[in-house]
């Protein structure tokens, strides 16, 4: 049971999100100097074994899921109380079973919020408009030749990241730019590609609803009903819609 919620959990978040600020943490004892602080922490286990390795890296895979949950100091010993507990066999002190579905329903709040602040962040930056769907367009690079139509195949290289800046997805790491009518595309960039013209790039940071929703592609690192960045460097036509009036 315990490894199925904490799948569980993975799953339902998909991937990392933005960490809010933290709060400081209150104490009634003066901060330590910073060479008393780094002779009482630990020094790191140096990696060696394949296993030290895999289980680092469910490490970070726990860690990279809670991070959508935007915890505080304070949560985040919270968390570490209830592992060291549920390692160590010590009585739980609430009752997994009665709070296993609220853990859904603090993720979906907590990543509300973070949709919030990323789109509320990305509007005011120097440029940027708030097209009528919500989608915020950011012009990069001045293109010079014809803008597409909704209706046209556009060719584009692009970067897609979550909104704590971690990439999901990158034409230019696959090294080939990409070809597709845009009108068959998300909404986000339908709307936003549409405002570029060849040689131009823009940001386009778009709402859940202009993306994927409720239903990210399988497969795909990005979660549900999440916030998207792209940016996008609009190559090409091929249609040629400059002869088209």
């Amino acid at each position: 049971m315990r490894m199925q919620w904490k799948a569980a959990l993975v799953l339902m978040l998909g991937a990392p999100g933005l960490a809010l600020a933290q709060a400081p943490t209150k104490s009634s004892k003066p901060a330590a100097a910073p060479e008393a602080a780094a002779k009482a922490a630990p020094a790191p286990v140096e990696l060696k074994t394949e296993d030290q390795k895999t289980i680092y890296s469910l490490g970070l895979s726990l860690g990279q899921s809670v991070t959508a949950l935007a915890l505080t100091p304070e949560e985040l010993a919270l968390l570490q109380r209830g592992i060291q507990d549920a390692v160590a066999g010590t009585p739980p002190a609430v009752d997994p079973k009665e709070y296993a579905a609220k853990i859904q329903t603090l993720a979906k709040a907590r990543m509300a919020q973070v949709n919030v602040t990323t789109l509320d962040r990305a509007s005011k930056e120097p440029g940027a408009t708030r097209l009528p769907s919500g989608v915020i367009y950011r012009e990069l690079k001045a293109g010079t030749g014809k803008s597409p139509r909704a209706i046209d195949t556009v060719k584009v290289h692009y970067q897609g990241t979550l909104v704590d800046g971690s990439e999901f997805d990158s034409s230019y790491k696959r090294g080939m730019a990409v070809e597709f009518p845009l009108n068959g595309v998300i909404p986000c960039w339908t709307q936003g590609v549409q405002k570029m013209k060849v040689g131009g790039k823009a940001k386009l940071t778009c709402p859940a609803s202009t993306a994927y929703g409720e239903r990210p592609p399988t497969g795909s690192r990005i979660p549900p009903n999440a916030v998207l960045t792209f940016e996008v460097e609009l190559v090409d036509i091929p249609g040629n819609t400059a002869a088209t009036p």
